[in-house]
């Protein structure tokens, strides 16, 4: 691998020296390094054990070490000799702060299991985990297998109703429907012998089909443990944790709670995993929640669920008596989704924040340009499996000579969770001089994630493309496992998309739509193609960003839209009765549509190209409606006029009660108190 330590030294602003075999006889220089107390990045992950390990016995050792995998992602391919922007650009953000710390989640498991299956296979597992485990069975049956006649485990029986939960808090309801009290009986077997119809196992449960009602089994129990009159109860009770050994599982999401394992019993790493949730947990709490932002509910109407829909955990649920959406952040497993589409910021990704990436990306970008390096490529990928792919690649390269590694310009970014990022950060990558995006997936994401990520690709690259930007600036890659390495070789081997002319200076917000607006100036500014068109068309899924077409023959100026509108995009004005309107607030929530009661809105996803989408644009004005009586405008003609057509001919507002629809709410009031014709509370 080609390293010339002077021009790296010279992007990265400080003197480099150059070791080849740092964790072996030049391990000295390592060590009075770290004994300097400032921060230490080292080349090499494939030995960080063995420097860590070196670390804590080296005395006086203060500095903190980080480390940077440049061998697989650019030594290692045919054009490594081109990688020492790339190479530059990764130690850089080395240098780079630690994230912000963000608030936890704790867990509590004290080992208290529960294992539901088969009696014989239940009690099988749970003599192979021994006493590091509290554990109760719940009985499906006794099985093919031999069951345990000592009562070394509690048993539960019954109709399971529901189980909720997660690590330390899971929750199991049950009907308790059979006529053996588990906890009177002593197992003598003395009903299970009497039976003649067989219908009591091992379990000491009957089966109610099977039985004829011959109460042998009453007669035979010398405890009072049968009793068939017994009214059915529902009984309740929590576990640490849950081992599922049925056919189908309970949690059918894409991921499943922390503590819940479904599983044949003999999975040798589930259950080396189980016995690691003994003990204190702590998570970081992933993503923040902004109500105000939130474009969920309004005014008792379902608008914006994409939090909803994409979510892979089931953390997201509605609180529809409170107009809001709830975040359980015990469930949440921080894969970031639900604020990749949110389109209003309402939820942000805290782990890290869009703001430290945006930091990150132009840390990158910036000194790979500064180091001479062109049309550059981010891959995003998780730092798990797709870390672990990038790597195979790279060694693949080293040893097939048909395989080219890492392109020079391609710069792997680990992140989290690959959909943690999205639309906006995305575009201002674009906007720093990324001249690609590519998001690289594996069996880790669930399947909506790529719907949802493959959506706001279409609408990044419709932008771009409509602004006249050449070229396939977005694409996700998917890489199942190492025989799919060929394909991804392949794709990153693809050709440059363009880029602006200059590069933008600004820096991603914490606002999740101040960054797109921020974004899409720049981009619309640096537009190679000076297009007449007004507007640029948008998907008609997974679009932010649009308009909103009124039918004014239907519509009759009630602003219900205003009140229901999230994002202050459609407004009133207080002097006259107006509809106005700013494009660039919409969210394309379509609270609006579903409030409307003339059904007079649409939304039409689009950018428009134009000055004007900032400001408030007419929709609609009407003539207003003056009181009868004081003269003062309170409604518009038509919403007076069309309220009167339908309610002339209902017995309630017939003579004077149709006369108030007339007047503003002040002297609706005044009249009916000064009417002698109205019942008033003092003459009862």
């Amino acid at each position: 691998m080609p390293l010339n330590p002077i021009n790296l030294g010279a992007a990265l602003n400080e003197k480099l020296t150059l070791h080849s075999s740092l964790c072996r006889r030049e391990a000295g220089d390592f060590q009075r390094a770290i004994q300097t107390g400032e921060d230490v990045v080292v080349a090499c992950t494939q030995e960080k054990r063995l420097f860590s390990e070196l670390a804590e016995q080296t005395e006086g050792a203060t500095s903190v070490i980080r480390f940077v995998n440049i061998r697989e992602t650019g030594g290692w391919s045919k054009d490594a000799s081109q990688s020492s922007p790339k190479l530059a650009a990764q130690l850089v953000t080395a240098h780079l702060p630690e994230p912000e710390p963000v608030t936890t989640v704790s867990y509590s498991s004290s080992g208290r299991l529960l294992i539901i299956g088969k009696l014989d296979a239940a009690e099988h597992v749970a003599d192979l985990l021994g006493d590091d485990f509290n554990t109760s069975i719940f009985t499906l049956g006794v099985g093919q297998g031999e069951v345990l006649q000592e009562r070394k485990y509690p048993i539960l029986g019954g109709d399971i109703k529901s189980l909720t939960g997660w690590l330390g808090e899971f929750k199991l309801t049950w009907m308790q429907n059979n006529p053996i009290d588990l906890d009177l009986c002593t197992r003598c077997n003395a009903c299970v012998a009497a039976c003649p119809e067989g219908a009591i196992g091992l379990d000491y449960q009957i089966d109610l089909d099977a039985c004829k009602s011959h109460r042998a089994c009453v007669k035979a129990c010398q405890v009072a443990a049968i009793n068939f009159s017994r009214e059915v109860e529902s009984l309740s009770d929590t576990f640490d944790l849950v081992l599922d050994l049925r056919p189908a599982p309970t949690f059918t999401q894409h991921a499943v709670p922390q503590g819940y394992f479904h599983s044949k019993g003999t999975d040798a790493q589930v259950l080396l995993k189980m016995k690691s949730l003994v003990g204190e947990f702590e998570k970081p709490k992933f993503v923040a929640y902004k109500q105000k932002l939130c474009a969920h509910s309004r005014n008792e109407k379902i608008g914006c669920s994409a939090c909803m829909d994409v979510c892979s955990a089931s953390a997201i649920s509605s609180d529809f008596e409170r107009q809001q959406i709830k975040v359980n952040p015990h469930l949440c497993v921080g894969c970031g989704s639900c604020s990749t589409v949110c389109p209003t910021g309402a939820l942000s990704y805290g782990y890290p924040r869009a703001s430290e990436q945006g930091v990150k990306l132009k840390a990158l970008i910036s000194t790979y340009a500064r180091s001479g390096g062109k049309n550059a490529a981010l891959l995003l990928h998780s730092q798990v499996r797709g870390q672990s792919l990038v790597n195979d690649l790279g060694r693949a390269a080293r040893l097939d000579k048909d395989i080219h590694g890492v392109p020079a310009r391609v710069i792997p970014v680990s992140l989290w969770h690959t959909s943690s990022m999205g639309l906006d950060v995305w575009l201002s990558a674009i906007c720093y001089g990324a001249s690609q995006v590519w998001v690289m997936m594996t069996d880790e994401e669930a399947p909506q994630y790529k719907v949802s990520l493959t959506e706001q690709m279409a609408v990044a690259q419709n932008i771009l493309t409509g602004l006249g930007y050449s070229g396939e600036h977005f694409k996700i890659m998917q890489v199942k496992d190492a025989r799919d390495l060929a394909t991804l070789d392949r794709d990153l081997q693809s050709a440059p998309a363009q880029v602006p002319l200059q590069v933008a200076s600004f820096a991603v917000q914490a606002e999740k739509r101040t960054t797109l607006e921020l974004a899409l100036d720049h981009l619309i500014n640096q537009a190679p193609l000076k297009t007449k068109a007004e507007h640029i068309a948008l998907p008609t899924t997974g679009s932010p960003l649009g308009a909103i077409k009124l039918n004014k023959e239907a519509c009759t100026l009630c602003l219900s839209c205003v009140n229901a509108c999230p994002a202050n995009a459609l407004q009133d004005n207080v002097d006259a009765p107006q509809l106005k309107f700013i494009e660039k607030n919409c969210v394309q929530c379509g609270l609006c549509v579903k409030t409307c009661p003339e059904k007079a809105l649409s939304l039409v996803p689009q950018l428009n190209l134009l000055k004007d989408r900032k400001e408030a644009v007419l929709l609609n004005e009407m003539q207003p409606y003056a009181c009868i009586r004081c003269n003062k405008p309170f409604g518009t003609l038509k919403g007076i006029e069309a309220m009167l057509g339908k309610l002339a001919g209902h017995s309630m507002f017939q003579g004077a009660a149709l006369e108030r629809l007339k007047m503003c709410s002040d002297c609706r009031v005044i009249d009916i108190h000064t009417s002698n014709s109205e019942a008033k509370i003092t003459d009862l």
